[in-house]
């Protein structure tokens, strides 16, 4: 015969002060879990939308990033000019063959110096990565020594306003927009025109990158197969989305393992809280497990009725917990230890999957924490039980 859970839910209103405190205990851990967690997940989901499944990005081969990389324009035509390369209504290749250098700018936060990604993209830039929208100001003028700031890395750092100027190479350069690009890593640059900004940085006839559309993103892997294979050329290609995941390189496996790490510190504290609260709550009902015993109930119905109280605890911290971490939800961080080097602003996120994982993690401490202290419940002899107490 089982205890029903009616039983649990009355003995956790009853001690009522042991049991908020082993709730906020829980909470607390799980708070912290399901924000670091929600951190990981929002730098991941940052790079991931970054560029379209449809594009393809030509980089020089073996090199981690554009800051690496470099191709002549001749072998840029070559690529632009192949049959898989989607064709916009003038016939002109859906490509940008785009230059990249790094300026530095003071972090609004500490005024701290921070790299920041300044591209030079052609008109079909914008055809290419049809997410990216002015949303205050205008774009650049081609030709002219202007450029267009990502919203969020416009928040993060300081002189990047319209009509501000910035330095680069000698060149001074006006803002004269700010951009979104749907969350993405390009809200973390800066953007002008590649006929002026390549000569201005000593890059003209060629570029880092090449980023094009795809008549067919099926065709990638033969695409890149081949590139590979030409003695011509020394280039290979990745989908956009995939070279940008790549990106997050070690950072994603260090913010995760950060998370991990946080988690069995205080998971350990949090199970031998909840172990000493149930220890407390068993001490208290002695007499009470005894007369369980003498009404008939076995000992493993005790056990699982104290493991489901224990459970029940830590399931109610863990929903808590992951109310008190939504406000975390949106937070805009930034990092700058990604493999091109330059600050990357992201927003945490927290998802239905983050969610899950921090409850299921509250109910582990809670299981374990209460299966001790369970295992001595059902143990306990029913003459001793009511003579104690």
């Amino acid at each position: 015969m089982a205890l029903p859970l009616s039983y649990n839910i009355r003995n956790l209103r009853q001690r009522w002060k042991v049991t908020l405190l082993a709730i906020f205990g829980i909470g607390l851990v799980v708070a912290v879990f399901v924000t670091l967690l929600s951190m990981e997940n929002g730098f991941r989901i940052a790079l991931r939308s970054t560029g379209s499944p449809m594009n393809g990005i030509v980089t020089q081969r073996g090199s981690m990033s554009e800051l690496t990389s470099w191709m002549p324009i001749g072998d840029a035509n070559v690529i632009m000019d192949d049959p898989r390369v989607a064709r916009g209504g003038d016939g002109k290749p859906l490509a940008s063959c785009e230059v990249v250098v790094l300026t530095v700018r003071p972090r609004r936060s500490d005024n701290q110096p921070a790299n920041i990604t300044f591209r030079g993209v052609s008109p079909e830039g914008f055809k290419v990565r049809n997410n990216v929208k002015i949303v205050e100001g205008r774009n650049f003028t081609p030709g002219l020594y202007e450029a267009i700031v990502g919203k969020k890395i416009a928040d993060r750092v300081t002189g990047l306003n319209i009509g501000d100027t910035f330095s680069v190479q000698k060149h001074d350069f006006k803002i004269v927009g700010l951009f979104t690009a749907d969350g993405s890593s390009f809200e973390s640059e800066i953007w002008g025109d590649y006929d002026a900004m390549a000569p201005a940085i000593g890059r003209n006839g060629g570029c880092e990158s090449l980023t094009l559309r795809l008549s067919n993103p099926a065709t990638l892997a033969s695409f890149d197969k081949e590139v590979r294979a030409n003695p011509r050329v020394q280039l290979q290609i990745d989908s956009e989305p995939k070279y940008y995941e790549n990106l997050a390189g070690p950072t994603a496996s260090a913010l995760l393992g950060l998370a991990a790490f946080v988690a069995v510190v205080m998971g350990i504290g949090a199970v031998f809280g909840a172990m000493n609260t149930m220890y407390a709550i068993v001490s208290q009902r002695t007499r009470e497990i005894g007369t369980l015993r003498a009404l008939g109930f076995s000992r493993f119905s005790i056990l699982v009725s104290f493991v489901m109280e224990s459970t029940l605890l830590a399931l109610i911290g863990g929903i808590l917990g992951c109310l008190m971490a939504f406000t975390m939800n949106g937070y805009t961080a930034g990092t700058g230890q990604t493999m091109s080097f330059s600050e990357m602003a992201f927003a945490f996120r927290i998802t239905p999957n983050v969610l899950i994982i921090g409850l299921a993690f509250a109910v582990l401490m809670g299981l374990i924490g209460g299966l001790l202290p369970a295992f001595r419940a059902a143990r306990m002899p029913i003459t001793r039980a009511l003579r104690e107490a």
